[in-house]
């Protein structure tokens, strides 16, 4: 049990460090978490461990908590907030792929410890350009989906009482398609089609207990910035 006890609390690490980033920080703090989110997320992919009975990768926490952020935006916020959110992870998600794809084609020092350093570097990083298209559209179309559906459900279920089905419906709604999208730009053909779809249920079962664990945070969010509780960071413009 060690694996899933440890599953719960980077859970709970996750969101703790995003409402301490809201609060501490207000809105900014949360634009902050995107690109750490999808940053980490990228670095955390290449873990497989075995969790509740079967395998998984160690990013689905870190890159479903970028849907909490997007949903916290769209609440307390509004849908513009959201959608500058979606385009910061967006951009941050290009950036590190450009930048770290130069940096592993550096020719490595001969040094023994240096060329460790730089094959385990080279192994995070060195991805294949199908599953880094697979990743962007994937991120693209779902962080979108999400931020339009919870101003949809939004509209329809108003008041506070209703977080949880505006939360849940975009959420649950979104990772699906994200994962339908990656799932097939990145191994169709590669793998058997049973394989595809254990890949992809296996892997949005675990999105979608998070997202329904997110569900008090958001709930918490609106009730801080009710509140007064949270500390604006005002950027001052440019004359």
């Amino acid at each position: 049990m060690r694996n899933e006890m440890l599953w719960v609390i980077m859970l709970i690490v996750n969101f703790a460090c995003i409402l301490f980033a809201y609060k501490r920080y207000g809105r900014i703090g949360l634009f902050c978490w995107i690109p750490i989110s999808v940053i980490i997320a990228n670095i955390q992919v290449v873990l497989l461990v075995d969790i509740f009975g079967f395998g998984t990768t160690l990013g689905n926490i870190v890159y479903a908590s970028g849907f909490l952020v997007t949903d916290i935006l769209s609440e307390n916020y509004g849908e513009e907030d959201a959608k500058k959110a979606v385009g910061i992870g967006f951009f941050s998600l290009i950036s590190m792929t450009l930048i770290m794809q130069i940096a592993v084609a550096f020719a490595p020092t001969q040094v023994t410890e240096g060329m460790a350093n730089y094959d385990a570097v080279k192994t995070i990083f060195s991805f294949m350009p199908r599953i880094v298209l697979a990743g962007l559209a994937a991120y693209g179309i779902s962080q979108k989906h999400d931020v339009w559906a919870y101003a949809f459900w939004k509209r329809r279920f108003s008041g506070r009482k209703n977080i949880w089905i505006r939360n849940n419906l975009s959420t649950m709604t979104s990772q699906f398609l994200d994962n339908g999208v990656f799932t097939v730009l990145a191994f169709w053909g590669v793998f058997p089609t049973e394989v595809l779809w254990e890949i992809f249920w296996t892997t949005y079962i675990m999105k979608w207990v998070v997202a329904f664990f997110d569900t008090p945070f958001v709930y918490l969010a609106e009730s801080l910035k009710n509140k007064g509780k949270i500390s604006e960071i005002q950027l001052s413009k440019a004359a």
